[in-house]
């Protein structure tokens, strides 16, 4: 059940077929906490938001954060709900975002550090974050 009131920004049709290249849809409990870490710990900017979906754009690419209500008869929200823990397995990597800064952000506003900021063998500088919805981020720039 959608929760925006009025009209989009866009119609859904519309964006869907400007959309190219490799995408991330997250599904989020709240759109707005969400927000909250992209902005506040990755430095990314908001495009667009709503109580149901939001469009977000950093480092030279743009995902989108669906609340779980959107999503209520999807198959990704059954087989997410039934693996316990969203994105399991999976890092979101941000090529660009200082993972010394980003760290410092989470910690200041209360995200889970998984890993400290730390220079490793395959030639980058990266920190693992945990967003309030359990997906796993990794800033990174060259060591």
């Amino acid at each position: 059940m959608k929760k925006r009131e009025g009209d989009s920004w866009m119609q859904a049709d519309e964006y869907g077929r400007s959309l190219s290249g490799l995408t991330l849809n997250l599904l989020v409990e709240d759109v707005r906490k969400s927000l909250d870490f992209q902005v506040k710990v990755l430095g990314a900017t908001v495009v667009y938001s709503d109580p149901d979906f939001a469009v977000v754009r950093g480092y030279g690419s743009e995902w989108m954060l669906h609340a779980d209500h959107t999503y209520d008869r999807h198959p990704v929200r059954i087989g997410a709900n039934a693996a316990g823990q969203r994105g399991a397995g999976a890092e979101l990597r941000l090529h660009g975002c200082n993972p010394d800064k980003a760290e410092e952000a989470a910690m200041e506003h209360g995200y889970q550090v998984m890993a400290s900021a730390a220079n490793k063998p395959h030639g980058l500088r990266e920190a693992f974050l945990v967003d309030p919805d359990g997906y796993i981020w990794v800033p990174d720039v060259p060591s």
